[in-house]
């Protein structure tokens, strides 16, 4: 419920003068805003999150059957064709490539994720519309295929203003190791008066350490730990922030994807670090906005940097904020799939 794509998609089709059913796992309180009808239950095990994968396309009641999941995906549209729903499918990420990242992709449980994607690629394509988050995510193919990016709308940022006295980065977004969880930490215990807030939930296989590095470092007491909030309730923490960072590992899942924290540092105004992949490279560059890090020594040295010359973090700021003016507000991708959709619903509703 707290995914900030979900809650675009949401924002969006509400403005097309659709309503809005919601159905999915996590806490409705952190349920999109304007959703007419919300369904939900807590996380549970595998097993029953396969279950909810088979159970909740058949438990929708609206003309158009969007899916953002990929385990939902094959049973959606089976329901599609048994009820005659158009389907609209939206992909996130190249998830065969985001598998190579998961420790607990191995194994049995690693072939059935694998078959899973594979068959949520192929459905994918099949569907009345199909939404990528990027030209590289699958399925190149598609009867109607759009590339809506993950570019704030703007509902959930807080406006840009001056940073806080206290030097203090922030992080939203899964915590694991691939994703600079570790990196983010050493970093911090280098760079003396910074504060950092985290942003997402750990990853099982990384709680382990993450409590031998709170229980150890002199550090700890630097570092905050929020949980997954809704989005406005996570970025309303980037308000005073100094700078952002996203210092991704080199993997398959990573290399050729911008994260959308990017765009949301941006649009919130705040200079931002990120590691050297190609991607998030070329837009620390088109920016202004940003300085690339290789290890956790260059992101302690960028934040000592930042500290020392606020000139500098102040200019890097003032480019976020050029760079969102003219590039994230404005007609989006997501009003243009929201008229795609409504258009579907009245086809369907004749």
């Amino acid at each position: 419920m707290a995914d900030a794509r979900l809650h675009r998609h949401v924002a969006a089709f509400v403005r097309a003068g659709l309503s809005v059913e919601v159905l999915g796992l996590g806490d409705p309180a952190g349920a999109p805003a304007g959703a007419a009808r919300v369904t939900t239950h807590p996380r549970g095990s595998l097993a029953r999150r396969g279950l909810d994968a088979l159970l909740l396309p058949w438990r929708s009641r609206g003309r158009v059957l969007m899916v953002v999941d990929p385990d939902t995906l094959p049973a959606a549209y089976a329901c599609s064709l048994l009820r005659r729903r158009p389907l609209v499918a939206d992909v996130h990420e190249d998830y065969a490539r985001l598998l190579r990242d998961r420790s607990w992709a191995r194994g049995a449980v690693g072939l059935v994720a694998r078959a899973v994607v594979s068959a949520a690629n192929a459905v994918a394509g099949r569907a009345d519309v199909t939404v990528v988050a990027d030209e590289h995510v699958p399925p190149a193919a598609a009867r109607d295929r759009r590339v809506v990016r993950n570019l704030p709308d703007g509902g959930y940022l807080p406006e840009p203003g001056p940073p806080e006295p206290a030097p203090r980065a922030v992080s939203v977004g899964d915590l694991r190791r691939s994703r600079g969880l570790f990196t983010m930490l050493d970093a911090l215990a280098d760079a003396p008066g910074w504060t950092l807030d985290l942003v997402g939930p750990v990853a099982p296989a990384d709680a382990a350490a993450l409590d031998a590095w709170l229980a150890d470092s002199p550090a700890a007491d630097r570092v905050r730990l929020h949980g997954r909030l809704p989005p406005r309730a996570a970025w309303a923490l980037a308000a005073g922030a100094w700078a952002g960072l996203a210092v991704l590992d080199d993997t398959p899942a990573f290399r050729d994807a911008v994260p959308t924290k990017l765009y949301e540092f941006l649009g919130a105004g705040l200079a931002f670090a990120v590691t050297p992949l190609p991607r998030m490279v070329e837009l620390a560059g088109e920016s202004g906005a940003g300085v690339v890090v290789a290890d956790s020594a260059g992101l302690a040295a960028a934040l000592r940097g930042w500290a020392e010359d606020p000139g500098s973090l102040e200019r890097s700021r003032a480019s976020a904020r050029e760079w969102a003016a003219a590039n994230l507000y404005g007609p989006s991708a997501y009003d243009d799939l929201a008229a795609a959709v409504a258009r579907l619903a009245r086809k369907d509703a004749t």
